[in-house]
C-alpha cells in the first residue's frame, strides 16, 4: 500500500565526522561530550569507536548484520587515517609502516603509508602541542584490522609519536563534505 510506514526511507547509516574531545557512545559522562550531543537519531549505535583524543569517521546503524560487517575484525574493511607526527618521517619508516610492524601484541598486517604534502586539515581546538624545532609530518595510513590505538602504536614504534589522529575513510564511506560534529544519513528503503 502506498506511504505505508515500510516505504518511507529508514536511515541505514549515519556517518558522523567525530571531533577531538567527544566519547564514542551515547550514554551521558558527566562533564563529557558524547554522541548524544551531536545525534538525535534513536536507535542507531556506533560500528566500533574512536578514542576520545581521535577525531573523524565514527558510523553507526541500527543494522546488527551491518553492525558487525563494518566493525569485525574478520571483514578486513580498510581504514584511512590521516596522520599527523612529530618529526619529517622518514622513508624507511614509511617502508616499515606499509609491511608491517611488530607491536607488544604481535605483527600488524601490512598497510598503506604516504606522505601527505601539507597540513589536510585545519588547526584543532585546543591546538595540538607544538615545538619550535620540532617539525611535524602528515601522512596517510590505510590499515585493515583494528587494535587497540593501533595507529598510535605503529607510528610510535618506528620512531614518530602520533600527535593528531583522523579517521577519514572506512571501506566506501568517507568525512568527505562532512563538517566536524556534524554527520549524514544513508539512506535505503526497506
Amino acid at each position: 500500500m502506498p506511504g505505508a510506514l515500510s516505504d518511507l526511507p529508514v536511515p541505514e547509516l549515519v556517518l558522523f565526522n567525530k571531533p577531538f574531545n567527544v566519547l564514542s557512545q551515547f550514554r551521558p559522562v558527566a562533564g563529557q561530550a558524547t554522541l548524544k550531543d551531536y545525534i538525535s537519531q534513536p536507535d542507531i549505535y556506533p560500528a566500533g569507536r574512536l578514542d576520545r583524543d581521535s577525531e573523524g569517521l565514527l558510523l553507526l546503524t541500527g543494522d546488527g548484520r551491518l553492525q558487525a560487517r563494518i566493525s569485525h575484525p574478520k571483514f578486513k574493511l580498510p581504514k584511512t587515517y590521516w596522520v599527523q607526527v612529530e618529526g619529517e618521517i622518514s622513508p624507511q619508516a614509511l617502508q616499515q609502516l606499509g609491511t608491517g610492524v611488530l607491536l607488544k601484541d604481535g605483527m600488524t598486517l601490512p598497510a598503506t603509508a604516504e606522505l601527505i604534502p601539507g597540513a589536510p586539515l585545519g588547526p584543532r581546538d585546543p591546538p595540538i602541542r607544538t615545538r619550535r624545532h620540532i617539525p611535524t609530518s602528515w601522512l596517510a595510513l590505510t590499515i585493515s584490522e583494528g587494535r587497540n590505538r593501533q595507529v598510535r602504536r605503529m607510528t610510535a614504534a618506528v620512531g614518530y609519536p602520533t600527535l593528531r589522529l583522523y579517521r577519514y575513510q572506512i571501506g566506501d564511506w568517507s568525512t568527505a563534505g562532512i563538517a566536524p560534529g556534524e554527520y549524514r544519513q544513508v539512506f535505503t528503503t526497506s
